[in-house]
């Protein structure tokens, strides 16, 4: 059975983690160049096809196969990082979420709180007592509060 991250862990990996990936946002603005970084750089630098694969010690018509392939996007991470490094380059790679993590924890806990709250208050409205709107709200919100203190993990069942 593997150990639960308590809430007060879960907040600082969370913001461990975004503070890492918020370093590469800016590298999500400009896409890819359309025949690939790998040609992109190896013609800046004024190697041929045939130059660069005698450094590699692959043939000519392998390097051409392999830098289509990473311009097609069907690369694998092994054999760019190779490639790169015969460029004298780093591969870069980092997953860079669209929406801030809190905000996604955040989100989804507050989906979940309304889902509850509004199917308790639907039942007593069917039976008269349907409470207000702003008690429903702050019913929602104390939830939401209660999901984010508990495992995270819950949060996704």
């Amino acid at each position: 059975m593997r150990k639960q991250i308590g809430p007060k862990l879960s907040r600082l990996r969370l913001a461990q983690v975004q503070a890492t990936v918020d370093a590469f946002a800016v590298l999500t603005v400009r896409p890819a160049p359309p025949r690939g970084w790998l040609k992109l750089i190896r013609e800046t630098l004024g190697l041929t096809e045939r130059q660069q694969a005698m450094r590699l010690g692959i043939s000519a018509p392998t390097l051409h196969k392999c830098e289509q392939s990473e311009a097609d996007e069907r690369i694998s991470l092994k054999q760019l990082r190779k490639l790169a490094d015969g460029l004298g380059c780093e591969l870069v790679y980092a997953l860079v979420p669209r929406t801030p993590l809190a905000e996604v924890v955040e989100k989804r806990a507050y989906s979940i709180a309304v889902q509850e709250v509004e199917g308790v208050a639907h039942s007593m409205t069917l039976e008269g007592q349907r409470p207000t709107a702003d008690h429903i709200r702050k019913q929602v919100a104390s939830r939401a509060d209660e999901l984010l203190s508990g495992r995270w993990s819950d949060l996704w069942r």
